[in-house]
C-alpha cells in the first residue's frame, strides 16, 4: 500500500510504501527514517479535513490500521521527553527544597532566632514529614507504580511543572516554617494530621487500581473497580485534593491554601477530561462495557 503525507499546510512531505494492513507504527518508522528530526514520539498524524464538515480530524494512534492511497497530514510535536524525567525532576524539587526552610533558617530567614513557642516547632516539624512523605511517595509511585500511556510529553513541560512545584514548595515553606510562625492549636494539627495520612493512603492505593488495569507494555483500558472508584472516576484526585487540605487544617498559611487550590484547580480540569474519554470510550456499543452513568467526575455525589 502506499501512504502520502502533507504537512498541516498543505506541503508534500513523501509517499510512503508500506505492507498491505500495516498500522501507523510502521509509517512512523519510515517516516523517521526520511526524516531523521522527526523520531515516532515527535510525530503526530492526522486523517485529512472533510470540507463538508466542521468536524476536525482525530489523531491516529499507533495501532489504527491504514488504508491504501490514503494522505495523512503531520504534525510536530516537538523535541520530547520521558514522562519519568519529567516527574522525578519535578518532584525533587520539593523534597529538597522544603527542608532547607526548617533546618537552615540562617539562609533562608537571615536569623538563627528559634521559634516562638513549642508548639509552632512542633507543627513545622509535623508539617516536615507530612511535605516529605508526599513528594518521596511521588517519586516511588513514579519509578514502581505508573505505568504510562505515552512515553514521552513536550520537553518544555519540565521548565513549567518545575517551576510550579518547585516555586509553591519555596513559598510554603517560606512561611509554614518562619520564626514568627503562629501554629493552630493541638487539636487542628491531630485532626490534619489523620486526614492528612489517611487520603496519602487512599491516594496510593487508587494509583495501585490504576496500574493493575494495565498489563506492563500495553495501553489497555478498562473501567477501575472499587474503594471510591465506584463513585467518582478519579479518586486519586480526590483523594490528594483532601490530603492538602488536611496539610492546611494543621498548618494554616495563606500559602499553603493557595497550593492547594491551584492543585485543586489544575486537578478537576484533568479529571473533567478523564471522565469524558471514559464516557466516550465505554459507551455500550459494539459490545463495549458501558460506563457507569452514576459515577461522578471527582467529589461523590456532588461532581
Amino acid at each position: 500500500m502506499k501512504v502520502s503525507v502533507q504537512s498541516r499546510s498543505g506541503r508534500d512531505l513523501g509517499t510512503f510504501t508500506l505492507e498491505d494492513g500495516s498500522t501507523l507504527s510502521a509509517l512512523q518508522e519510515a517516516f523517521h527514517s526520511a526524516h531523521k528530526k522527526y523520531y515516532p514520539d515527535r510525530q503526530r498524524f492526522y486523517g485529512k479535513q472533510d470540507p463538508s464538515t466542521a468536524k476536525k480530524p482525530v489523531a491516529l494512534s499507533s495501532e489504527d490500521a491504514l488504508v491504501d492511497d490514503c494522505t495523512l497530514v503531520f504534525k510536530d510535536l516537538g523535541p520530547q521527553i520521558l514522562w519519568k524525567t519529567v516527574f522525578i525532576v519535578e518532584y525533587l524539587g520539593p523534597l529538597l527544597l522544603y527542608p532547607l526552610f526548617y533546618t537552615q533558617p540562617a539562609w533562608m530567614y537571615g536569623t538563627t532566632l528559634p521559634p516562638s513557642s513549642d508548639a509552632a516547632r512542633e507543627v513545622q516539624m509535623a508539617a516536615l514529614m507530612a511535605w516529605t512523605f508526599h513528594y518521596a511517595k511521588r517519586e516511588f509511585e513514579t519509578l514502581f507504580i505508573h505505568r504510562f500511556s505515552h512515553a514521552t510529553m513536550p520537553l518544555r513541560n519540565i521548565f513549567k511543572n518545575s517551576f510550579y512545584y518547585w516555586g509553591f514548595a519555596a513559598y510554603v515553606a517560606y512561611f509554614v516554617n518562619h520564626p514568627l510562625y503562629t501554629p493552630p492549636t493541638q487539636q487542628y494539627l491531630a485532626v490534619g494530621l489523620c486526614v492528612f495520612y489517611f487520603m496519602e493512603v487512599g491516594n496510593f492505593t487508587a494509583h495501585l487500581t490504576l496500574r493493575n488495569l494495565r498489563p506492563a507494555g500495553t495501553r489497555v483500558r478498562k473501567i477501575p473497580r472499587g474503594g471510591l472508584f465506584e463513585f467518582v472516576s478519579c479518586p486519586n484526585y480526590t483523594f490528594e485534593i483532601m490530603a492538602w487540605l488536611g496539610f492546611n487544617v494543621m498548618t494554616r498559611t495563606v500559602a499553603g491554601i493557595l497550593f492547594m487550590c491551584a492543585g485543586a484547580f489544575q486537578m478537576i480540569l484533568w479529571a473533567q477530561g478523564k471522565h469524558r474519554r471514559y464516557k466516550k470510550e465505554f459507551d455500550g456499543q459494539d459490545g463495549r462495557p458501558l460506563y457507569p452513568p452514576n459515577r461522578k467526575i471527582i467529589f461523590p455525589f456532588v461532581y
